[in-house]
């Protein structure tokens, strides 16, 4: 877990970081031509989770944007789906814990995401729970976080939720992408990544769309591994699950589009855990603090 600081000790720290790196907006390890973002001598990727999340309202455009100004562009973010279609950008699948939905309508519990339309969540206030400074902070659309992800010139690692409430999902998302312009030569091969913890949508969006770089959310065992390499090209486990031994086995696979498979694990906040996962070979960091991560693992090689 990450302590949050304020908005104003936030803000603070954003600019100090800028300073320090001349405000840089790519601070990846890896070379930015490699498609499927293996790691080069510097280091791990790192990946914003839900947009520098330690920083600003998590999946909000705020924490997209602060992401860029920390020099990150990798963001990752959770899609789910209204009860009139429109597919938006949250991690849960409630609105309470990160919306005032309570207040707004109070008579509507649990709260469910399906269970409002897209005009009603746009009403929401998704920065408040975070921090006064994010007051009026909104959940956003699929498609207004990929404008604005465009507008960055940042790339996504995005996460289809809960695809059992949202039948046809897979399919929806891959139609938002392309109205969006996400689907080109460019952008799938050095700019977007789609996961899940359903191995059946990672196997249907591979289906669907061959081309893409896809993500399995989880920890599968060694001899199932070969199943997965199948149709997906990373394994994407949380950091205490895994071993060097497991890494490695991951590694000593061809995933679906014939490379050395990857292993991008999660949460990782801090600079001891980093520091221990880079050992075990890992090729990505998801975190919700990318700064502590970057410093940990591509500082430390300086060191």
């Amino acid at each position: 877990m990450y302590v949050r600081p304020s908005a104003a000790a936030a803000a603070a720290f954003l600019g100090f970081t800028l300073t320090a790196l001349g405000g840089s907006a790519t601070a990846t390890a890896t070379d930015p031509g490699s498609p499927a973002g293996r790691p080069g001598v510097l280091g791990p990727v790192v990946y914003a989770h839900r947009g520098a999340s330690a920083y600003a309202p998590e999946n909000t455009l705020a924490a997209v944007d602060a992401a860029l100004r920390l020099g990150f562009d990798w963001v990752e973010n959770d899609v789910q789906r209204t009860r009139d279609g429109e597919l938006v950008v949250i991690h849960d699948d409630t609105l309470a814990r990160t919306t005032n939905a309570e207040e707004v309508f109070p008579d509507r519990a649990p709260w469910r995401v399906r269970d409002f339309t897209a005009a009603e969540i746009a009403r929401l206030d998704a920065g408040s729970w975070f921090d006064p400074a994010y007051a009026g902070a909104r959940v956003p659309t699929l498609r207004e976080y990929l404008d604005r992800v465009e507008r960055n010139r940042q790339r996504l690692l995005l996460e289809i939720k809960k695809p059992e409430l949202y039948p046809g999902v897979e399919a929806q998302t891959l139609k938002v992408l392309e109205e969006a312009g996400w689907l080109d030569r460019g952008h799938v091969q050095r700019r977007l990544v789609v996961q899940s913890f359903s191995a059946e949508t990672v196997r249907i969006v591979h289906d669907l769309r061959p081309d893409l770089v896809t993500a399995f959310l989880g920890t599968p065992k060694v001899a199932d591994l070969p199943k997965y390499a199948e149709f997906t090209d990373r394994i994407n486990p949380w950091h205490t699950t895994i071993t060097a031994e497991w890494v490695a086995a991951v590694h000593g696979l061809a995933g679906a589009h014939g490379k050395t498979m990857e292993v991008d694990t999660w949460i990782v906040d801090d600079a001891v855990t980093a520091r221990k996962v880079r050992g075990m070979g890992v090729d990505g960091i998801i975190t919700n603090a990318p700064d502590v991560v970057r410093q940990a693992v591509i500082g430390g090689f300086a060191g």
